[in-house]
């Protein structure tokens, strides 16, 4: 780009800005809804569907065409495999032809650490997902410092560490409300049951949401997080738009409430309050795009992580019942089995990054510009890192080195909330019920981002009485 077209380009995107902080939110996600839905009238916008079939074995694939971002490869169990020969063969692998556009995939541990801790050479912006999201926000994680770390830090005191001692009593309080109204007399859905509910009421506090319409967040976080274009799932754009729009309406009202309630002298700890307390993001409201995709983000790291790992976790020590036992004989094992569920379990893929500039990597040359893929569920998987890495093992020595939170400038926020509502979930659960069962193989969310569950069919053995 030439430096003209650099000035020009900015002055565009300072032009855009103040457009933007004119036209409300809602009314912003309106426009875009009808400016997609005319294109794909006129035929020049056709919705990606994925339509699914049996994913082939690594083995039968060409080492140059194996497509790690096919969204039916976690739900098929295929995974494990396709990583595997990656990681053994091509660490640094580049896929010419995908869905999303060309790729490297980067598969193994130290790469992927390598990658993560160096922001100078490999971009969060625009997106952190290998598609592209059907309406254009901003939010910190896919950004680069110094802006990442201005907006971080105005909501990071949520979860500091005096704040999370404060709410142990009341994650404790509402993890025992939903145990204690479990059926144990016929079987249920775990993951609408559990894992959505305790996930919905602690985004509600987190947000000073009504508490009430709580539901209303996990299903944002599904249907903005399941776009074909984005992850390769089933979100149809309709959908999609319509939800955006319900949270942006939404979370406009809260703003102002908590605004003016703010100027009579309340204060308060949630992210909003911090938001609009701080220098940095106070005016937050008046930049449209990116109020709504911190808002999009908040809501898709506190749902995704905790939830499906609150899920993985209980189908993990199904299938290992030997550990079950071990966890009953010894529940000060829990912590040690929290982070080995996340590491076994990395409910969120990968992040995806692009190259800067040239740069020679793993002894393959990636241009600037190339999307560059960290395949965190295979270095999850690396056995260079982890002994035996498909087994789960509670006490494994090593299982707190996981990379499910990244590592740097982005590494989650939220990593020690989620620890502690695990925590305090399996202390719970231990102290009422003997036995979970998984009684079919659970329903799987199609993505190539997600590793989740849609549902999973449990039945409860309580404990005798002692």
């Amino acid at each position: 780009m030439t430096t003209t077209e650099s000035v020009l380009e900015r002055a565009k995107a300072t032009v855009q800005r103040k457009v933007q902080a004119t036209v409300p939110v809602d009314r912003q996600v309106q426009a875009a809804y009808l400016v997609d839905k005319a294109k794909r009238l006129v035929g020049m916008g056709d919705q990606v569907v994925f339509t699914e079939r049996p994913v082939p074995d690594a083995a039968d694939v060409p080492l140059t065409e194996l497509d790690v971002s096919n969204p039916f490869l976690f739900r098929q169990g295929k995974w494990h495999s396709y990583f595997r020969r990656l990681r053994d063969e091509a660490p640094v692998h580049y896929l010419a032809d995908s869905p999303f556009g060309p790729f490297w995939s980067i598969t193994r541990y130290e790469d992927i650490r390598a990658v993560d801790l160096d922001p100078d050479t490999f971009s969060a912006e625009p997106f952190i997902i290998l598609g592209h999201a059907p309406i254009n926000v901003e939010m910190f994680i896919a950004m680069d410092p110094p802006k990442h770390d201005v907006q971080r830090k105005a909501v990071q005191g949520v979860v500091a560490p005096r704040n999370l001692k404060e709410m142990e009593s009341l994650i404790r309080e509402r993890v025992q409300d939903v145990l204690d109204n479990l059926p144990t007399d016929r079987p249920f859905d775990w993951v609408e049951r559990v894992s959505k509910e305790i996930t919905a009421r602690m985004l509600a506090t987190l947000l000073d949401f009504p508490y009430e319409e709580r539901h209303k967040l996990p299903y944002w976080s599904d249907t903005m997080s399941g776009t074909a274009e984005a992850t390769g799932g089933t979100t149809d754009q309709d959908t999609f738009y319509e939800a955006v729009g319900d949270m942006a309406r939404s979370f406009i009202a809260l703003w102002h409430d908590k605004a003016a309630r703010r100027e009579e002298g309340e204060t308060g700890f949630d992210l909003i309050s911090l938001m609009q307390s701080s220098e940095d993001t106070k005016d937050l409201i008046h930049r449209p795009m990116e109020f709504l995709g911190n808002l999009t983000l908040l809501i898709v790291g506190g749902n995704d992580t905790t939830r499906n790992s609150m899920s993985g976790s209980v189908l993990a020590l199904h299938q290992n019942p030997d550990q079950f036992e071990k966890l009953k004989a010894d529940p000060s094992l829990i912590p040690n089995m929290v982070s080995e569920t996340i590491r076994w379990q990395t409910p969120l893929a990968y992040m995806r990054r692009v190259a800067k500039k040239d740069v020679h990597f793993g002894g393959q040359f990636i241009r600037k510009g190339d999307k560059v893929v960290m395949w965190y569920c295979s270095g999850n998987r690396d056995e260079r890192q982890f002994e035996n890495p498909d087994d789960f093992i509670i006490d494994r020595p090593n299982a707190r080195n996981h990379m499910s939170f990244g590592f740097g400038v982005h590494r989650c926020m939220g990593n020690r909330l989620a620890e502690m509502q695990l925590r305090i979930l399996w202390e719970e659960i231990l102290a009422r019920f003997d036995r979970i069962e998984v009684l079919d193989e659970p329903t799987y969310v199609q993505s190539n981002f997600v590793k989740g569950y849609e549902s999973m069919m449990v039945r409860l053995t309580p404990k005798a009485a002692s």
